[in-house]
C-alpha cells in the first residue's frame, strides 16, 4: 500500500492541463482563466464627475463667488464648449469633464437663480473629478490562471472583453456498480439501496469545475461492465464507484485491466477508502472508488477534486490543510491514515462519534475531515490539529 500523498503524485501524472476555449462573457462565471486578458480601453476613458454639481475653473472656486451657467454635460452627452473665466457648466455624475474646468463644485455648495450661480458654502480642496484612467489603463491584464468571479465578470465587460478564454472542463463520466443499486425515484427491490455516491461525486465535481456524465449503473457481471467502460468513451477521467474490493463480485480490476488498463496503483495506507485504484485506459484516466458512500466522498475530496483542479491548470490544486484547537479527546490512532469526519466551530474541532464508513448522514452533519497520522499518539482538549475543510462553517 502506498501512501496519501504518493497516491495523489501517481494521480497527477495520469492527467495534464487540458486545452483553452474561448466562451462568451455572459458565459465566463466560474470558469477558469486560460490566458491573460488586457483591457481595449482607458476607464473612465475621460475625466469625469464624480458629483452632480457645476463645472469651474479650480482658480476661481471660492466662497460667494458668482458664475454664469453657460450649458450642460450629462452622462454621454459632453458640453461641446469650453468654459471661459466666469463662467459654470451643470454637470451631472459620470459626465465628461469640459475642456477649460478642472473643478466640480457639489450642488449642495451653492445657490442658483436663473442662469447665476453663487458659492455659498466652503467647497473644500477635493476637485470631485475622477481623472481619465484612474481605474485602469489600455492593456491593464487580469493575469491567468483564476476561478473567474462576479466582480471579474464586471471588470472584463468595462474593460471591453467581449469573449474569455477558459480551460476546457474535464469530462468526468461515472459507472456505479452493484446490482443492489437502483437510481433515485425507482423503487428498490427488498434487497436494493439506492445509488447514493454518483450523486455525491457529481455534485462535489461540478462544483470545482468539471462536466460529469452519469452512465446507466453496471450490473456485476463482466458484458455489463463492459458496457459501461464503452459509453464512458470520450471521457477524461472515467471513475467506477464500487466493485474494486477482491469479492468474487469485485469484477471492476479484472474487466479493466482486460481491456488494457496500465495499472498505477491499487489500495491506499488510508481509512476510508483503502481499496482505491487507478491507471490509464486508452486516452483517460481511470480512478476506481470504494462502495461505501464515505470512502467514496472522502476519496473525492483528497484525490478526485484535485485531479480536476490539476486538469483546469490551476496553480494550487490540493487545498492546503489547516489547524484547529481539539474541543473533545482522541484514542490513539491506528496505523492507516484516517480522515475523520469532524464538526469545527467557534469552540474548535470535534471528530464525530460514529466513523462507520457507511454512514452519510453523518458526513452531511460534518464540515471538515479531521486529518490523523498513522500510530497518532491519544489527543486531549486543547492539543492543535489538522484538518481539511469540506464545507462552509455553519
Amino acid at each position: 500500500m502506498i501512501t496519501v500523498e504518493e497516491a495523489r503524485s501517481l494521480l497527477f501524472d495520469l492527467v495534464s492541463p487540458l486545452p483553452a476555449e474561448t466562451v462568451r462573457l455572459s458565459g465566463a462565471a466560474g470558469r477558469i482563466l486560460a490566458d491573460n486578458v488586457a483591457a481595449t480601453r482607458d476607464q473612465p476613458p475621460f475625466a469625469a464627475s464624480s458629483m452632480d454639481g457645476y463645472a469651474v475653473k479650480a482658480t476661481e472656486v471660492e466662497l460667494h463667488a458668482m458664475f454664469k451657467v453657460v450649458g450642460e454635460a450629462a452622462a454621454g452627452h459632453r458640453f461641446g464648449g469650453t468654459v471661459g473665466p466666469g463662467q459654470a457648466v451643470r454637470i451631472f455624475t459620470g459626465a465628461p469633464v469640459p475642456d477649460g474646468a478642472d473643478f466640480v463644485v457639489i450642488q449642495e455648495d451653492v445657490d442658483r437663480r436663473g442662469d447665476l450661480i453663487t458659492i455659498t458654502d466652503a467647497p473644500g480642496s477635493k476637485n470631485n473629478i475622477r481623472p481619465a484612467g484612474i481605474d485602469f489603463r489600455t492593456g491593464t491584464r487580469i493575469t491567468a490562471p483564476r476561478q473567474i468571479r462576479p466582480e471579474d465578470i464586471a471588470l472584463m465587460a468595462a474593460m471591453n472583453i467581449a469573449s474569455v478564454p477558459v480551460t476546457r472542463k474535464p469530462v468526468i463520466a461515472l459507472i456505479s456498480t452493484g446490482n443492489e443499486l437502483v437510481m433515485p425515484g425507482e423503487t428498490p427491490g427488498p434487497d436494493q439501496i439506492i445509488a447514493s455516491n454518483t450523486f455525491g461525486l457529481k455534485a462535489l465535481l461540478e462544483e470545482c469545475g468539471a462536466h460529469v456524465r452519469i452512465l446507466p449503473i453496471a450490473q456485476d457481471t463482466v458484458a455489463s461492465l463492459e458496457t459501461g467502460f464503452g459509453l464512458a468513451q470520450g471521457a477524461d477521467l472515467v471513475v467506477t464507484i464500487g466493485g474494486a474490493s477482491v469479492g468474487e463480485y469485485d469484477l471492476v480490476a479484472d474487466v479493466s485491466d482486460g481491456l488494457g488498463l496500465e495499472r498505477s496503483f491499487y489500495k491506499i495506507r488510508m481509512r476510508p477508502g483503502k481499496p482505491l485504484m487507478a491507471g490509464r485506459l486508452g486516452d483517460a484516466a481511470m480512478v476506481g472508488l470504494p462502495g461505501n458512500p464515505v470512502s467514496a466522498m472522502v476519496c473525492g475530496y483528497l484525490f478526485l477534486v484535485p485531479m480536476v483542479r490539476h486538469m483546469l491548470g490551476m496553480d494550487h490544486a490540493v487545498a492546503p490543510l489547516q489547524q484547529a484547537i481539539l474541543s473533545a479527546p482522541l484514542a490513539k490512532n491506528g496505523p492507516r491514515e484516517h480522515y475523520m469526519r469532524a464538526v469545527l466551530d467557534h469552540t474548535g474541532i470535534r471528530a464525530c462519534e460514529d466513523q462507520d464508513s457507511s454512514l452519510l448522514s453523518v458526513l452531511a452533519q460534518a464540515n471538515a475531515l479531521l486529518v490523523r497520522q498513522p500510530h497518532d499518539p491519544a489527543r486531549t482538549v486543547g492539543d492543535e490539529v489538522t484538518y481539511l475543510p469540506i464545507q462552509q462553517i455553519r
